[in-house]
């Protein structure tokens, strides 16, 4: 019997990671002489791609590019570490495995950085394949990281599910015609991912894996 592929989101789904995404804008804004504002708006980072948030900010191509690098910069250091494995997410993911569902992680963050942060999870051996951001941004919003991962993969949308905090994670899917859960643990919350058109909510992990092995 064919199992339903499963892709995750990562921030906000998979890994409480506001403190180490917070702490690279403030210090690329900081470098950039900009003002950094507070923790609820900075909070708002977490999920779109790094050159829609900082686009507003700077206007001028080459400053945004540049407050990307600066971001990177202290995220390769210091802010891949910053994050917390959501309570019962893991064994939700091991369960899953186990019972035969392959599973992906697609997130909007540069693939390089997702790919450590995964391979340093205790169940990121369950994941078959990390699809992320490229580094100049020609590949970073949801619907085309989906699409890489269904070819990656070999896949069709309707063996998909995508599972994440935030509306990009829900429209993404809808996009593709994929079924989608929204999880109520991270960012976005369940005004937004039912404004999205989250097929499903989640309120715990728990749930999650309720929904996704019937």
């Amino acid at each position: 019997m064919s199992r339903d592929v499963l892709f995750f989101d990562l921030d906000g789904t998979l890994i409480d990671s506001a403190v180490g995404i917070t702490r690279c804008v403030a210090y690329a804004l900081e470098k950039m002489d900009q003002p950094v504002p507070g923790d609820a708006e900075l909070r708002k980072w977490i999920g779109p791609a790094l050159r829609t948030s900082f686009t507003p900010v700077f206007g001028d191509a080459q400053r945004v590019e540049r407050a990307v690098a600066l971001y990177r910069e202290r995220f390769d250091l210091h802010g891949w570490l910053e994050h917390d494995v959501y309570a019962g997410i893991g064994e939700v993911v091991q369960g899953l495995h186990a019972a035969g569902h392959r599973l992906a992680v697609v997130t909007a963050k540069n693939e390089p950085h997702a790919r450590r942060i995964v391979e340093h999870l205790p169940f990121g051996g369950c994941f078959e394949d990390v699809i992320g951001a490229t580094e100049d941004g020609v590949r970073s919003h949801k619907p085309e990281l989906i699409a890489e991962a269904l070819r990656r993969l070999s896949l069709s949308s309707g063996q998909c599910w995508m599972v994440g905090d935030r509306r990009m994670d829900i429209e993404g899917a809808r996009h593709h015609g994929m079924r989608n859960v929204g999880v109520l643990w991270g960012f976005g919350g369940r005004e937004e991912l039912t404004a999205a058109g989250a097929g499903a909510l989640a309120s715990t992990p728990a749930e999650l894996g309720r929904l996704l092995s019937p």
